[in-house]
């Protein structure tokens, strides 16, 4: 880890002391914070959150920094022989992308990944795997729901399939010597994963990809995985089940509906509730999580629990998510935000969220599609559905109530 990113880390520490400091100062006085200390908060924590995006950001650059060398100095030990295809390069894939060549092949005998469902006539859509796992990487970065550990169905085409969603769970008693075991039976519906089409198309003038010496692989897959991302994304976490998936909010059991001094708000006690509302099996998963709006974490940073101990835990480690109750927490702009009926804050074990992702993805250039304006484009294509396949209570959810 470099000496900047410990520094961000100790000064993300010494932002969240000064925090604390004029929460603990108010609470001693009695008293909510006034407008000056008010303002004061909400420019401490959006420190926090400039310091966590940076960090981000240069953990990213050095972990492809460190897979550049490691794979410089993979290619450099290998010697070559001549009935072996000499592995690609990302320089086949920039050559592609400007459309200097149609199509490369990739050794069976390297990582690599074929991003369509067709034949090899269709063009050159072979792409190394690095290229590939930056999209992928890029397309859970906007999802809360993926980053939150979801069970991941991989399949090579997009036939309906239908998956048990349990309902019910059986039950056992205490039964006398020669008495009869009563039948509980858990009880299972069925619900169909299909395969929804997302796609989104980019353009790039041609006059930029010949002249320009900018990432062109870096920006193609950020610029769509993130695209994609955006509108899985959203099904992910509100779709009606309806021509789109099903979301984990939609589908999620009621754990806790608050009823404060402001409507729609929840207190420690609260979170504290809905918490326990999740059965110990699925709270003590390790995909077992909170996820909420960023806007969210601001009132949650505030509160303590009965001992005076802050519920909102910060991470002192790179790359480990914060924590609320000790649970990692994870945050999707699609999760409503704190309001009266609104289902604001969502707890439990996301494995239990399945994901289909059918035939990868897709990705394909056309010189043709915008001819007359000159623009060479490029379209990202995924088929996903999801659905909650514990309905009993997995995953549960806080909604706000009226004003007490």
């Amino acid at each position: 880890m470099s000496e900047l990113i410990k520094r961000l880390q100790e000064r993300r520490a010494n932002v969240w002391e000064q925090t604390k400091a004029l929460l603990d100062a108010a609470e001693t006085e009695g008293r909510g914070l006034s407008a000056e200390e008010d303002e004061t908060y909400q420019r401490l924590t959006g420190d926090l959150d400039q310091i966590d995006a940076r960090v981000k950001d240069m953990t990213e650059a050095e972990q492809r920094a460190a897979d550049a060398e490691a794979a410089f100095g993979k290619l450099l030990a290998r010697p070559q022989t001549e009935d072996r295809k000499a592995p690609v390069e990302d320089s086949d894939l920039r050559r592609w992308a400007r459309g200097e060549i149609r199509s490369f092949e990739v050794a069976p005998s390297e990582e690599a990944r074929d991003l369509v469902k067709g034949t090899p006539t269709a063009g050159g859509h072979t792409v190394p795997t690095t290229f590939y796992g930056q999209l992928i990487e890029h397309l859970i970065e906007v999802s809360g729901v993926m980053m939150a550990g979801p069970t991941v169905i991989n399949t090579s085409s997009g036939e309906n399939i239908d998956m048990p969603v349990t309902t019910a769970h059986t039950t056992a008693a205490l039964v006398a010597e020669g008495g009869t075991i009563p039948e509980a039976d858990p009880a299972f519906a069925k619900r169909t994963l299909g395969a929804y089409k997302y796609g989104d198309l980019l353009q790039i003038s041609s006059e930029l990809l010949t002249d320009s010496a900018f990432n062109l692989e870096e920006y193609l897959s950020r610029t769509a995985g993130r695209a994609l991302g955006n509108a899985f994304g959203a099904h992910a976490i509100l779709g009606t089940g309806t021509n789109q998936p099903t979301g984990v909010v939609t589908s999620a059991t009621s754990g806790k509906t608050g009823a404060g001094a402001v409507a729609g708000a929840f207190t420690a006690d609260d979170l504290i509730d809905l918490y326990y509302s999740v059965i110990a099996p699925y709270r003590n998963s390790t995909s077992c999580a909170w996820l909420m709006r960023d806007a969210t974490m601001g009132a949650v940073r505030k509160l303590k629990d009965q001992q005076g101990q802050y519920l909102w835990q910060p991470s002192i480690q790179v790359g480990v998510p914060d924590t609320l109750l000790g649970k990692p927490v994870h945050t999707d702009p699609n999760v409503a935000a704190v309001g009266t009926g609104a289902k604001s804050v969502v707890f439990g074990d996301f494995s239990q969220y399945a994901v289909r992702m059918a035939g990868g993805v897709r990705f394909e250039r056309s010189d043709s599609f915008a001819f007359n304006t000159d623009l060479v484009t490029y379209r990202a294509i995924i088929r996903a559905d999801g659905v909650t396949l514990d309905q009993t209570g997995a995953i549960k959810v806080f909604t706000g109530g009226a004003a007490s």
